[in-house]
Order: structure tokens, then sequence, then C-alpha cells
């Protein structure tokens, strides 16, 4: 792949492969151009370079090339120069339809050229061993092997343009345009096959379009412009499918305009509902649905008389005759009388299709069957008033047909008036929409109506008839015609009747009393004694004697309601019941038919998709194979033309095979032959040429010396005469000069005294002027002067206000530094003392531990030595020393509550005087008051050691050794102190 420095550097290169004939190399390099990432930006020249590689691509037929470079060419300029891309493809269509007109004209029978089912498919084996074998070259296979390809590949430009633009919202007119041309293509050439296809393309293109919402660039369908296009370009497809023919392909365009209305939910222009509905006439009456031909009739009789104001008289009579003529050919009996279930169903179906293209809403209820029907349209026909605007014949024949009772006289007036009918009808010219109206194209139908009501109405009055009667009165048709017609009435039961071809007869009506026809007019007749007897007699009215006779009735009738409303009740629930299981049924079927479906699909893919791949393989072989041919032919009728003009090459023989690498070492040997033979004769002529040359020379150097010597003395005499011309000019112009100056030296004092003036009144106002602009020069710069002093002052002024706030603000930032630092110091210096106080506070406590640790030792050894000591003791204990102790067993507080100071000073006073006041204990109490030492209990609630709050005595009053006594060293009369 090359690469290059500017898109216009691949365009040169392409222009000099294509000046040397190599067409491909400059398409390929195009190729490589277009598709690299490293042009998406738009630029001016691609559109250049698409040029020609849409003409590259058209002079060798590349259309996967084309449709690649196109493809890539659209998300370049898709958002920023959609008007390039349409540009680019314009130009590419021309050239293609140019190219295909070309082919066309060099063709002189275009028919047999093209003569081919599909142009899509490959040639066929016996086309290619024909080909091959024959030695047929005649003027049908040559126009078959120019025309073809190129319609071919002009084909495939349109399937490629349709595809490129098929999601482009900014290019809906060129896809409406395409689409145009292509139907225009199958029309002119009548290729059924390709229009097939074509309209399969676009009405998928229209699915997809409606399946993926979500598109970035997608058209708006709703859009009224984009919405006339899609609606234009569907008309145009049923016009082409009419007048091609294809009535299935008009129905289906019919279905797609009618879901694009429905879809949009909008309804078309009149102008375009008149060509619908004019279709829709064709179409129905090709498929021998006469009742809704009839209704498609009816409705574009409504839009005509509506919307069309140039509609005259006469055209809008014969319109009505043909509605009138066309609702009289429906067949007067339902065909779906004695059909199946499944038949019925899929009539239901096809009714609701076609009705829905009318405009109708056809609902499938039995009770609402007949809203569509011959008897109602007829109604309809003459309430709306289109019987009133029919010819006089038409009408003359509904009332003959409908309304009056001939058995024997009916054809015998019908048959003139429908010789006057069909040969009414043509162009009509005020509604160009709608096609040539041709009444007699509903004579053969209502013949058969005719017919059909004959038989009717002797059916009603005769049992047998003979079967030569019979023809004789029905002059339209033989007796077989005739048979075959009462075949069908008698199968839908719209008369009954039998053919005794024995006895040559016709029987009607075999049954009995009770048939339908004598039950129809008894049943009239009865009816219409009892109004007549109603309105005689009129009834009176008198009172019920029903309650009196059967007094239970009410109760009977209220039993028999219930009963039967629970029936009812049971059998609803056992219908729905069995609605369910098969509405449950069809979902099981639907989904196992659904997934067969999708497995079957899948397997098509796959096929498909093998096949295809196949079938690419087996295409580039032969694409290969047919180059290789095409230049190896090439090569032999180059060769061919070469021994021609020599005359002494031996020609290569019919049965000798031949290949392309034997024609191209031929070809190689014959050109270096070819060259040697050349330049021998190069040598020769030169050498020829070098003699030649010399001998002129000689010859002419004398003559050439004489022709100088002679053009010397010429030009020397002319150069003499063209001096003396000079001289003789130059010695007038100087006495005109001389003249000239006599004549103006008389005003000469005058020019002096004016210039004197006028230098002097300049002089003057040059001298004002000096003197003025000296002045506001000085003005200026005393005007500067003063700006600039007083731009100084206020400088000098900012300046200073400048210093003296910077010299406020460094005072203030260093005020505040040290402040900071005074109290950062004097953090530190409280933070020292907060650390040496903790430091203290943790050493007394460390010794009051061990304080603390030692006395509980000490007592603990005491405790043990106890019991030997009170033995030592006096038996009675002294008063004074008991007092104090029972003081204070009596003043102590309760063990582990918190005791306030002022409380415990209280204390002690009060058991001082306690002490004096009670007696002596007794012996039992020895223990408690005298010298026995308290419990550690005992101990730590008189001592007030440690309170609830958590305080320590001072290590200043240690307890003393004594353990009696009432002095202040003792410990219950210690005061405790807090930490």
């Amino acid at each position: 792949m090359s690469t290059f420095a500017k898109p216009e550097n691949a365009l040169k290169r392409a222009e000099e492969l294509i000046n040397v004939g190599q067409k491909q190399d400059a398409l390929q390099a195009l190729h490589d151009l277009i598709t690299s990432k490293r042009y998406r930006a738009w630029q001016k020249p691609l559109e250049k370079i698409m040029f020609k590689y849409v003409e590259l691509c058209v002079d060798l037929r590349r259309g996967r090339f084309a449709k690649d470079g196109l493809i890539q060419y659209r998300i370049v300029c898709q958002q920023v120069n959609v008007n390039s891309l349409e540009e680019v493809i314009k130009h590419f269509m021309h050239l293609s339809t140019e190219k295909a007109e070309q082919a066309r004209s060099q063709a002189e029978a275009l028919e047999e050229a093209l003569d081919v089912d599909d142009l899509e498919a490959d040639k066929r084996p016996e086309d290619l061993m024909l080909s091959y074998v024959s030695g047929e070259k005649g003027k049908d296979r040559s126009d078959r092997e120019l025309v073809t390809p190129w319609f071919k590949f002009l084909w495939e430009t349109y399937r490629t343009v349709l595809e490129i633009l098929r999601n482009n919202s900014k290019l809906e007119a060129l896809y409406a345009m395409t689409a145009h041309r292509a139907f225009q293509f199958c029309k002119q050439y009548k290729r059924t096959t390709e229009f097939r296809r074509l309209c399969e393309i676009i009405r998928n293109h229209l699915a997809n379009l409606n399946k993926y919402r979500d598109q970035r660039d997608r058209p708006d369908i709703s859009a009224p412009e984009s919405l006339q296009l899609y609606l234009d370009t569907r008309f145009e497809q049923l016009k082409v499918a009419t007048e091609l023919e294809l009535w299935q392909e008009a129905f289906r365009s019919i279905e797609d305009i009618h879901g694009l209305m429905f879809m949009v939910k909008k309804t078309p222009k009149a102008s375009l509902m008149v060509v619908y509905y004019a279709k829709l006439t064709e179409i129905f009456w090709i498929s021998s649905s006469h009742l809704y031909h009839a209704y498609a009739w009816l409705k574009l009789f409504t839009l005509q008389k509506s919307f069309n104001k140039n509609l005259s008289q006469k055209d809008l009579q014969m319109i009505a005759s043909s509605v009138v003529l066309a609702a009289l050919a429906v067949a007067p009996y339902d065909h779906t009388q004695g059909a199946s279930h499944s038949e019925l169903e899929n009539e239901k179906e096809r009714n609701m299709r076609m009705a829905n293209l009318i405009g109708f809403n056809l609902d499938l209820k039995p009770e609402s069957r007949e809203v569509l029907s011959r008897s109602s349209l007829l109604s309809e026909l003459v309430s709306k008033g289109v019987m009133s605007c029919a010819t006089q014949e038409v009408k003359d024949l509904y009332h003959l047909l409908e309304h009056e009772f001939l058995p024997l006289d009916l054809t015998a007036k019908v048959q003139p008036m429908l010789s006057k009918i069909s040969k009414l009808g043509g162009k009509l010219a005020s509604a160009s929409s709608v096609p040539e109206v041709h009444l007699s194209q509903y004579v053969t139908a209502l013949e058969k109506l005719a017919t059909l009501r004959l038989l009717k109405q002797v059916s009603h009055v005769y049992q047998t008839m003979k079967i030569e009667s019979l023809s004789q009165m029905i002059p339209f048709f033989d007796f077989s015609a005739v048979e075959k017609i009462s075949v069908d009435a008698v199968k839908y039961k719209f008369i009954a009747m039998k053919l005794d071809h024995m006895k040559h007869a016709v029987l009607f009506d075999t049954q009995d009393l009770e048939s339908d026809g004598l039950r129809d007019h008894l049943n009239v007749f009865a009816e219409s004694l009892n109004k007549a007897r109603a309105m005689i007699y009129p009834p009176t009215k008198k009172s019920s004697k029903l309650g009196e006779i059967l007094p239970g009735l009410g109760e009977i009738v209220d039993k028999e309601h219930k009963r039967l409303l629970a029936r009812k009740s049971i059998i609803e629930k056992r219908k729905e019941e069995q609605e369910r299981q098969l509405l449950e049924m069809e979902r099981e079927e639907e989904s196992r038919k659904l997934k067969q479906q999708k497995i079957t699909e899948e397997v098509e893919k796959k096929r498909l998709a093998a096949e295809y791949e196949q079938r690419n393989k087996q295409r580039i072989l032969r694409e290969i194979e047919e180059r290789e041919l095409e230049e190896a032919q090439a090569l032999l009728e180059e060769q061919e033309k070469r021994s021609k003009r020599k005359g002494g090459k031996k020609p290569i023989l019919e049965g000798e095979k031949v290949t392309k690498q034997i024609l191209m070492e031929r070809a190689l040997s014959e050109q270096l032959r070819e060259r040697q033979e050349m330049e021998k004769k190069l040598q020769k002529l030169v050498k020829t040429m070098d003699y030649l040359e010399r001998a002129k020379r000689e010859e002419a150097a004398p003559l050439i010396e004489a022709a100088f010597q002679q053009r010397l003395v010429e030009e020397k005499a002319l150069h003499e005469h063209e001096q003396q011309q000079e001289i003789e000019l130059s010695r007038q112009r100087h006495d005109g000069d001389l003249k000239e100056k006599n004549r103006l030296s008389r005003i000469l004092e005058n020019k002096i005294i004016f210039e004197e003036r006028v230098q002097s009144r300049r002089e003057a106002e040059f001298n004002q002027r000096r003197a003025e602009r000296e002045e506001r020069i000085n003005q200026i710069i005393q005007v500067r002067k003063q700006e600039r002093e007083a731009l100084r002052k206020k400088i000098f002024f900012v300046r200073s206000e400048e210093e003296i706030l910077k010299r406020l603000r460094e005072e203030e930032e260093a005020r505040k530094l040290e402040e900071t630092e005074r109290r950062r110091k004097e953090e530190a210096e409280r933070k020292a003392k907060l650390d040496e106080i903790a430091e203290k506070q943790r050493q007394r406590e460390r010794e009051l531990d061990e304080k603390e640790r030692l006395r509980r030792e000490a007592l603990l050894v005491r405790a043990t030595d106890g019991p030997s000591r009170s033995s030592e003791l006096p038996a009675g204990p002294e008063p004074g020393a008991a007092a104090p102790a029972a003081a204070a067993a009596a003043a102590a507080p309760a063990p582990g509550k918190y005791v306030p100071k002022f409380r415990l000073g209280g204390t002690e006073g009060s058991a001082q005087a306690q002490s004096s006041a009670r007696p002596a204990p007794s012996d039992t109490d020895r223990w408690s008051s005298a010298r026995q030492p308290p419990s550690d209990t005992d101990r730590w609630s008189s001592g007030g050691r440690f309170s609830s709050g958590g305080s320590r005595p001072d290590d200043r009053n240690p307890p003393s050794d004594k353990w009696g006594g009432g002095s202040k060293s003792t410990w219950s009369s210690s005061r405790p102190r807090g930490r």
C-alpha cells in the first residue's frame, strides 16, 4: 500500500498510471488512499479524487470497489459536507447510465441483447460451452456480450447507491431520485425480476428504519417532507408495477402505502389518494374481488366529486356509471356457504386485509359480517346519490335487474341495454389520475347476473321447464355455460334446481310445501294479513287473570330462572376452561413452531453463508481465468495484426493449445526480433542521411555567400535613405521650435510679474501658518509640562502612601512575631513547670505507696503478736483510756462513705464530750474499749485515712505506737487531710 503526503499526489500518480494504460493500478492507488485512516478529515481535493475514482470504477466495471469507496467517503463527509457526497453519487450514476446508453446505441437488437431472466445470475454452463465449442460469432452473441454487462453494472450501481443512502436524513431527496430512476430502468427494459428485488430492497430499508430507531442520522418519517418523498416513491413503485402487469407486487405496494399511512397516522393528499384507489380498482378486478373493486370505485367517486373542482358533468357521469356497474357485477350470493372452518378463517383474514386497504374496519363478529356486502353497497349508492349521477342506461339496467320481476322478458330487455353500455367509455379529460374507463369490461359479469336473476325468477314461477325453452330465454350463453352458472348457484344455495338430461328438462323447487321460496311467500302473506286485521280490529287491553289461575307461578319461574343461571354459569366456566386449554395448546404449538423455525433459519443461514462463500471463491477464480483469457486474447489479436502487417509471420494454428504464457513468450521474442530489425534499419538510414546532408551543404555554400553579399548592398542603401530622412525631420522640428519661442517671448515680462506676485502671496501665507504652528506647539508643550508635573506629583504621593503602608505592615508583622515568640516561651515555661509539679506528685505518690506497704507489713506482724500481749495486760480497763475509744467508735462514720471536713471536726468535739458522760464499759466490751488494737475496718473508718474521695492521711502526722489513750496523737483523733 503506497502512502502519499498529500491527496493531490495520489491523484497525480493515478493520472500518470492512466496515461500509460494501467487503469487497474490507478484504481488500486486511489482505493488505498480513500480507505486509509490517515485521510478521515474532509478536504476539497478528496472530492476530485472521488470523481476520478468513480470514473475508473465505471470504466473497469468494478462495482464492489465503487461501493467500498463511497461508503468510506460517506463516513468522511457525513458531518462536514454532505453535498459533496451527493455530487459524487450523481456523477457516478450519470457515468453508469451514459455507458449503458452507449452500449445500447451500439447494439442493433436491444430485445435480443437483454433476453436474460436475471441480471445477477452468472453465466450458465451450457452458455459457456456453446460460446467455446460453437464457431458462431454472429450479431446476437456480440450484442449480448456488449450490452448485458453494462446493464448489469447499471443495476448494481442503483443497488449500491440505495444501500449507501438508506439511513441518511440529509440525502432523502437523492434516495428518492435514485429509486425513481431504478423504477424507470425496470420499466423501460421490462426487467421484472430486478423490479421485484428493488421493491424488496426498499421494503427492507423501511422495515430496518422502524426497527432501529436510535440511529444518529435516521430520517424522520413523521416529517412532512420525508413522508411526501416516501409516498412519492411508493406511488411510483405502484405505477410501474401495474404497467409491468406484476399484480402481486402492485398489491404489496398498496400494502406498503397503507402501512406507511398507518405508521404516521396521516392521510396523504387527495391527488395521491385518487391514484391509490385507481390502482386498487385494477388490482381487485384482476384478482376477481368484484365486491372490493366496487368499493374502491365508490371511494374514487367520492374523492373526485369532493376534491376535483374541474370535474365535468360527463366525466362524473362516467365514474358514477362505473361504480354502479361494478356493484352490479358482484355475485348475488355468498361464496362462503358450505365452506370449512379453515377456509372461513382464511376468507375472514383475506377480507380484513382487503377492507383495511380500502379504509373500512371489518368486524369479524357474526352479527356484523354483512357490513361489506352487495346489498349494503347498493343501498349506499342510492343514499349517497351515486345512482342519480349515472347514465340513463345504467339506471334502467339497475332497476331492471334489482327491482323488476320479468321471468320471460328479462334477458330480452337487458341485451339491448348491455349493447349500449359496451359502447360507452373512454379517457376522462378532467380526471387525469383516473385510468381510462371501459364499461365493456362489466358486460360479461352483467350477463351472468342477468342469467342468475332469470333462473331465480323462473324458479318461483315454474317447477319444470324444457332445456330448449331455457336456452332460448338466455341468448347470452350456450347451455353449457348456463349449466356451469347454475351449478355455482346451486352450490352456494342461491337457487334450487336439477337438470335431467335424459328427459331434457330442468326441475325447479323440487322440495315440498316447506321449501324456502314458498315459505317466504306464505310468511309475507301472513304478516300482511295480521297487519290488516290489527288496523281493522285494534286489540283491547284486559286485566290478566294469570295470577289467580296460577298462584305459585312466580316461585316456579324464579326457581327455573336460578336453575338456568346456574347452568349458564357452569357452561360458561366449561367454555372458559376449554378456551384456556386451547390457548395453552396453541401457545405451546406456537412456541414449538418458533423454536423449529429458529433452528431451520439458523441451518438455512449457515447453508446460505457456505454457499455464498463458495460462490465468491468460484467467482474470484472465474474472474482470474477470464482476465487471463482476455489478456491472452488481446495478445493473440495484436500478434495476428502484426503478422498480417508483416506478411511473413506464420499464423497460430486453430487446433494448437494457446495459453497466456506461450503468447507472452512469443510476443517477447517477436518484440526482440522487431527491435533488432529496427536498429539495423536505423543504422542504414543514418548513413544515408549523412551522405545526403553533406552533399546538400556542399551545393548550398556558394549560393549562401552570394545571397549574403546582395543583402549587404541592400541594407547599406536602406540605411543611407533612412539617415537622410531623419536629418530632414530634425531640421523641420528645430525651425518650428524657433517660431514658437519668438511667439512666446512677448509675454515673458507678464510671466515674471505673475510669478513674483504668486511667490509673495505664498510666502506671506507660509509665514502666517508657521507662526500659528509655533504658537500651537508652545501651547501643547506647556500643557504636556503641566500634565507631566501633575503625574509626577501623583506618582510621588502614591509611592509615599505605599511606603507608609508597607512600613506599618512590617511593624505590625514584627509585633505579631514578637507576641508569638513571647507566647511560645511562656507556654514552654508553663509546660516545664507543670511537668516538674507532675513529677514531684508522682514521686510523692511513690513514697506514700512505699510507706503504706511498709505499714501494712508492720500491722501484719503486730496482729500475730496481739494474743500474747493481751494476756499480759490488767483485767480492769482504765476509765480514761476507754472513754476516748468509745467516743471515737461512736463518732466514726460507716466504712466506704464520704465524710466532709467540717463533719470530721465536729465529730472530734462531740466524741470528747460523750467520753466524759458515759459510764465505764463492762467486761464484755473491754476488747472494743480497751487497749485492744482495732481491726482493719475500724482502723480505716475511724482514722479516716481513705474516704470515698480517695483522701490519704498526711505523712507529716504519722500514727502513734500506742493504741489506747485519749491524746490527740492517737489514730482515732487524727484529722484526715486531703491530697
